[in-house]
């Protein structure tokens, strides 16, 4: 059993060249923590657990992505690469114009050949989305939406402080515009079972997407989601590495093949995660799926 995977999405998008993401954390906030819509964030969120060192040691946007470059090009000198907006929620709290001097700054950059834009659902006004096409023009933008879940009331739960319709509209105007759309889900969250996590991937696959990611949910440190659980509040039922394998493999079976996965596990520093704790790199856990689906018809 195959499935698209992360390489193979960029062959296509970008044939000409290798591509390789580089971070940015461009000073955005969300609107379920400034007071907007709630305080607090996501209950499970702790930002710094993936954003690289660098995006908070180097000031500006340019600065970020040079330093990026230095760490890729001594192993790959003729890379091209993709600014990366993933920290919070990156097309929030400012207006068009701001907006677009942030992006246009990423776009300036030598050997930028394209943006990745990760954000919410409800942060995709007209206006923005307006803005995000006519760069698109310019150079290949990618959409990334935190959705985690298609379950109201999982999203209620865990503090997002949007729906599954958002997720619906948001992902139909960014298509009707001719932007990339990938889709972020979560497999764990509180209340959750397989049945639940599986009718989630299906609703979310039969949108015009391009790609999702899959991770498992990690209860980490300092979260609210770590104190709930402590205070008998919530109950997570945590993974094991061969549970969550034989989950991925149901995953792979509902998504298109024009549909990529570009990732199944969350990678947060040990020291952070209280668990599930697998001691699993990334491409272990791979190599241990890919094992999986050799034995799948």
């Amino acid at each position: 059993m195959h499935y698209k995977d992360f390489a193979e999405y960029m062959r296509e998008k970008f044939p000409a060249y290798k591509v390789q993401k580089i971070s940015v954390n461009a000073g955005f906030s969300c609107p379920n923590r400034d007071g907007t819509i709630g305080h607090g964030g996501c209950i499970y969120c702790d930002n710094s657990s993936f954003t690289p060192g660098y995006c908070f040691e180097c000031g500006d946007i340019a600065s970020q992505l040079m330093a990026g470059k230095r760490f890729f090009s001594k192993k790959y000198p003729k890379m091209k690469y993709l600014a990366y907006f993933q920290s919070f929620s990156n097309t929030f709290g400012r207006n068009v114009e701001e907006l677009e001097k942030i992006y246009r700054e990423a776009m300036r950059v030598e050997d930028v050949a394209g943006i990745i834009i990760g954000t919410r659902p409800d942060t995709l006004p007209d206006d923005v989305v307006c803005l995000l096409a006519r760069l698109n023009n310019e150079m290949p933008v990618i959409v990334e939406i935190g959705a985690e879940s298609s379950h109201d009331e999982t999203l209620k739960l865990i503090n997002r402080g949007h729906t599954w319709q958002d997720v619906e509209d948001s992902v139909a105007r960014l298509n009707a515009s001719g932007i990339s759309v990938g889709l972020h889900l979560i497999a764990g969250l509180p209340g959750e079972d397989e049945t639940m996590i599986l009718k989630t991937v299906a609703r979310a696959v039969s949108l015009p997407i391009e790609s999702i990611k899959m991770h498992h949910l990690q209860v980490l440190r300092d979260t609210s989601l770590e104190r709930f659980i402590n205070d008998g509040k919530l109950h997570v039922k945590s993974f094991t590495v061969e549970n969550y394998i034989d989950l991925c493999v149901k995953i792979i079976k509902l998504v298109p093949s024009n549909i990529a996965i570009e990732r199944f596990l969350a990678s947060s520093p040990p020291e952070k995660v209280v668990m599930p704790k697998w001691g699993l790199k990334n491409y272990e856990f791979t190599n241990l799926l890919k094992n999986k689906l050799k034995n799948e018809i």
